[in-house]
């Protein structure tokens, strides 16, 4: 029989190296993540050149009156490029198809799509972005989210890197906008950003089997998104931002994807709280709504977790290894944290954020096997639909 101090010793051993691995490959990701501002920053155009760029933004919008109109501004202000604007709204009930209007008299480069009957066979979100991308005309087609705020040369920059880069996709993560700028979710964010960093570091590698896609930025050449199958593959697809990343890869296009706090603004919620019913619909999804594996990576943080707790309290020395050992993390996230300008202290803050995520992932887990499928936009998918319709 296994003596019980011998268990913990081994247990809180296997701890501190699991967290210094995930650290170590952490650390190694993120000294290879790029701004997008620090490699674009330079000078564009003259503002006496007239623009070369053309561009058409597809958003689409369902009861987002509280930040549309700002949005939609920001869009029509780009500099050094010439852009068309399509939103379409999914069967709004609020002031947005109203907002929109009166946008649409100040300004013919605003283009509205009004859809009041979904069709079977597609979730909202994707029937919305195929009917803009389908009433697009221009050469670069960018995939944006109606609360998503976008600096004002953001748009050149990156199809002028795209262009250099000989890339057909431009993604970038996205920053806080002013009203959820607490700590818990900047160490929420930051934390997001070491989970997808070995992602960002493949595409950008050009690693085989590398992509990624993120909804707040997808810039995409009109010819690949049209060429890989766009959203008509994407129908039935949660996750619709990133599988364009995977169709574009598997049609052997190139992605270039960027960290992009500095140029993309976004509302996260108000709370650290907020954001577990915000990731419901995904987070299950993610792991292809695979309960197995669902409940291993959850199992696997759990004990991570209960072992560090049986560590602080033991008072062994291998016990406040393990106690500690989750500030390992706070290396590789107070680089990430300097390099999008906020102060290295928020780096403290991840390895307490991170039961959140797991504790997001159950909920997602159990809200979707509970109600037989996600409810997304006042609609309901099943399951067994979106198992058998998505993008894997």
């Amino acid at each position: 029989m296994i003596h019980v101090p011998t268990l913990l010793f081994i247990g809180a051993a296997a701890v501190c190296i699991s967290i210094a691995q995930i650290a170590r490959w952490h650390l190694r990701w993120v000294r290879k993540l790029p701004s997008l501002k620090r490699i674009t920053g330079g000078p564009g155009p003259t503002p006496s050149s007239p623009p070369s760029i053309r561009c058409s933004i597809v958003i689409a919008a369902r009861d987002e009156e509280a930040r549309i109109e700002q949005t939609v501004r920001r869009l029509l202000a780009q500099e050094g490029i010439e852009p068309e604007v399509i939103v379409v709204d999914d069967r709004s009930s609020d002031s947005t198809a109203r907002i929109l209007g009166t946008l649409a008299r100040e300004d013919s480069r605003l283009h509205i799509i009004r859809v009041d009957n979904l069709p079977d066979g597609w979730l909202g979100k994707c029937h919305a972005c195929h009917v803009g991308a389908s009433a697009a005309k221009n050469e670069w087609i960018l995939f944006t989210d109606a609360d998503c705020w976008l600096k004002p040369d953001l748009i050149a920059r990156a199809v002028r890197l795209a262009e250099r880069e000989q890339a057909d996709h431009v993604t970038l993560t996205s920053g806080l906008a002013s009203s959820s700028m607490t700590p818990g979710l900047r160490a929420a964010q930051v934390a997001f950003l070491l989970s997808i960093s070995n992602w960002i570091s493949g595409v950008n590698r050009d690693r085989p089997q590398a992509y990624i896609g993120i909804g707040a930025f997808n810039l995409v050449r009109a010819a690949a998104y049209r060429e890989c199958g766009g959203y008509e593959a994407l129908r039935l697809t949660v996750l619709d931002d990133v599988k364009l990343g995977l169709l574009l890869r598997r049609a052997g296009k190139r992605t270039r994807a960027f960290i992009g706090a500095e140029d993309v603004e976004c509302h996260w919620g108000n709370n650290i709280a907020s954001m577990i019913p915000i990731m419901e619909k995904n987070y299950f999804a993610f792991f292809e709504f695979r309960l197995s594996l669902a409940l291993l990576v959850c199992g696997f943080m759990a004990l991570l977790m209960v072992m560090v707790v049986l560590g602080a309290i033991s008072g062994t020395p291998a016990g406040v290894a393990a106690a500690l050992s989750p500030l390992a993390l706070v290396w590789p996230a107070a680089i990430l944290a300097r390099r999008i300008g906020w102060p290295w202290t928020v780096a403290l803050g991840v390895p307490f954020v991170m039961p959140v995520f797991t504790l997001a992932l159950l909920n997602s887990t159990f809200v979707t096997l509970r109600q037989g499928g996600v409810r997304w936009r006042e609609t309901f998918y099943a399951l067994e639909a979106l198992r058998a319709g998505g993008v894997k």
